[in-house]
């Protein structure tokens, strides 16, 4: 990657999605959450409609975003929240949400996620679920609201990452698990390096349309991505104790906290113009060498340039071919 200066803010891992925003105006900017009927989802939802935005919710099931939906209802003084359909793991969902959009679009946020799936499982596609969710279907969902992005002027996609990203390089031979065995963990690993190197994809391909795009981990939170997890997984988390009781660690975060990086990302004037890069609470990360022992940054192999590259076009060819 070309050297860039480390883009450092004075927000910390204990700043909340709403105090981002404090004093941003966002008054007529149109934006999209995937999977914001829940979790870090909500949080982010809420910070941005709360700072003027017209939000909608991209989600499986519409009706799961009620409630979220009547918040904003009658409130002049914030912005607006609708939801509409859409199953990331089936691309006839993403060509009908893409179909049905209409007009400019300022914000992109690829937040809806599955994790650490026990067994291997297809999409409609036949792809490994994981990357089909956590990438595939985010991927093609960017590419059809390109035209969009652009009219907006100055348009951002953010991509929900982890630092389960670290040991777990695509593997571009093998990225369904047809021939190694599967591991709920790699998968998981393998589809979020993939968001990382799709921000860096859409910055160097799109930057010229205005287009950029960041990618973050929003750190521990106890949502219900980790709906997956065995009780032994959790406790060694730090996340429950011996009798199943969840436990919330210094080290994690509310999902207000957890959605701050998004929020940032995604709408304050700080990240203007700036894209291809990755963050983690609401500070731009390291380039360092990924691997089992990494535990910190972002690995060398999810902002490679020429791995973006070829992971565009694997994406590209896989879209074709379904």
């Amino acid at each position: 990657m070309t050297a860039h200066a480390r883009l450092t803010t004075g927000f910390t891992a204990r700043t909340t999605a709403a105090e981002i925003l404090d004093g941003v105006d966002l008054t007529g900017r149109r934006m999209i959450v995937t999977g914001g009927a829940s979790g870090i989802g909500v949080e982010t939802v809420r910070a941005l409609a709360g700072a003027g935005a017209e939000v909608t919710v991209a989600v499986r099931d519409p009706d799961r975003a009620a409630g979220l939906v009547e918040e904003f209802v009658g409130d002049a003084a914030r912005g607006s929240v609708r939801s509409a359909a859409l199953d990331l793991a089936d691309l006839s969902s993403v060509d009908a949400f893409v179909e049905a959009w209409d007009g400019p679009l300022d914000a992109l946020v690829a937040n809806a996620g599955i994790m650490a799936l026990p067994t291997r499982q297809l999409s409609a596609q036949g792809w490994e679920l994981q990357l089909a969710t956590n990438y595939l279907g985010h991927f093609a969902l960017a590419v059809g609201l390109r035209d969009n992005l652009r009219a907006a002027g100055a348009a951002r996609v953010v991509l929900v990452s982890s630092g389960a990203h670290l040991s777990a390089p695509f593997d571009a031979a093998d990225p369904h698990f047809e021939r190694r065995p599967y591991d709920r963990w790699t998968a998981y690993g393998q589809s979020k390096t993939a968001d990382v190197l799709l921000a860096v994809g859409i910055t160097r391909r799109w930057a010229a349309d205005g287009i950029t795009a960041n990618a973050l981990n929003p750190g521990y939170i106890h949502t219900k991505l980790q709906r997956h997890l065995d009780d032994d997984t959790m406790r060694a988390l730090g996340g429950m104790d011996e009798a199943g009781n969840l436990l919330v660690p210094d080290y994690y975060k509310t999902p207000a906290r957890g959605a701050s990086t998004t929020v940032l990302l995604a709408a304050s004037p700080l990240l203007d113009g700036i894209g291809g890069r990755y963050f983690v609470d609401n500070q731009e990360m390291e380039v360092v060498p990924g691997g089992p022992d990494a535990s910190d940054g972002v690995a060398d192999h999810a902002v490679d340039p020429a791995a973006a590259d070829e992971l565009w076009a694997y994406a590209e060819k896989a879209l074709a071919e379904r």
